[in-house]
């Protein structure tokens, strides 16, 4: 069968990857995890409730990012992340996994996201098989967002829409559609977010994709 796993943005070292047959041909395999270096990117201007938010929304977003733990926490039976992964809308990379945000002066959590800039309204597609796992019109960090399984841990989850096009249990094929760039939720500009995750891994979307199509 097919396994999968993932290593987040800081590991580094050797890490033994130890594997079980039923018939008790084991063995160890040592992983060298390289060290990667990272952009700096600052963002000013952004009116203060974005960067920290006021008391009288913790409630709602701690409900949010419950829903969105849940999905993360999803151990389904199918192999879909084995297929070739496509790119889930088309645009300017404005944003790369890993790098550093300060906002307004202040050092936040590392960005784990790609994000494609795009005109509001650009089609937004599943960029593997699997299952919505999540479709909300209005979170409020991450606006119109819809989150997919792929399977055994692997979920994309998809932010700032402008239309979220899909349903959560719809079955999605790579290249359907399930949304639209927007600048819902905190952004300062219509983008996509694009994250990907093994279970509470931060993974770089990157490293699925070939090169953009029609990028010079």
């Amino acid at each position: 069968g097919r396994f999968v796993f993932g290593f987040g943005r800081d590991v580094t070292g050797e890490v033994a990857l130890d594997v079980h047959f039923p018939n008790g041909d084991d063995f160890t395999r040592t992983l060298k995890i390289a060290t990667r270096d990272y952009a700096i990117e600052r963002v000013d201007g952004l009116p203060s409730k974005m960067v920290t938010p006021p008391a009288n929304v913790l409630a709602r977003i701690k409900r949010e990012n419950k829903g969105i733990a849940e999905v993360r926490a999803l151990d389904t039976p199918e192999t879909w992340f084995a297929e070739p992964f496509v790119w889930p809308a088309l645009g300017r990379v404005s944003g790369v996994y890993g790098s550093q945000r300060v906002l307004n002066g202040k050092p936040r959590r590392p960005h784990f996201g790609l994000d494609v800039a795009a005109k509001v309204g650009t089609p937004v597609t599943a960029p593997a098989g699997g299952i919505v796992a999540l479709a909300e019109t209005d979170l409020y960090y991450t606006g119109g967002t819809v989150m997919i399984d792929h399977g055994h841990g692997i979920t994309s989850v998809f932010s700032h829409l402008s239309s979220v096009d899909t349903a959560v249990g719809t079955k999605v094929a790579p290249g359907d559609l399930i949304g639209a760039i927007g600048a819902t939720g905190r952004a300062t500009g219509p983008h996509l977010d694009w994250r990907v995750n093994w279970f509470a891994v931060r993974l770089d979307p990157q490293r699925l994709l070939g090169p953009m199509p029609g990028a010079p």
